[in-house]
């Protein structure tokens, strides 16, 4: 059986299960209120499960809004920000 990873970032605000299903690597989450920064290195394709969350691809470039059901992908090698005024869900499939 594959191992099941356990992380939290920014105090506990994210915290992700790492898991391997048939196909690519992904994380399952959780987002807590507030705005959090993350570096990639490779592309992901992340599904919004519960909630909304509100991104910014980059420094320069302007906030989309992503509710339940909706899919946004971030390039490999890059920074994003990940906004939420609610606690909500995601699935991050690194491509």
């Amino acid at each position: 059986m594959a191992a099941t990873s356990h992380n939290t970032y920014f105090d506990g605000g994210v915290q992700s299960l790492g898991f391997e299903p048939e196909g690519p690597r992904a994380t399952v989450g959780v987002i807590q209120p507030g705005t959090y920064e993350f570096d990639t290195a490779a592309p992901e394709r992340m599904t919004v499960v519960a909630g909304s969350l509100d991104v910014r691809l980059s420094a320069e470039g302007n906030w989309s809004t992503h509710p339940k059901g909706t899919v946004f992908e971030v390039p490999g090698d890059s920074s994003f920000e990940v906004r939420a005024d609610a606690p909500s869900a995601y699935l991050c499939e690194f491509l």
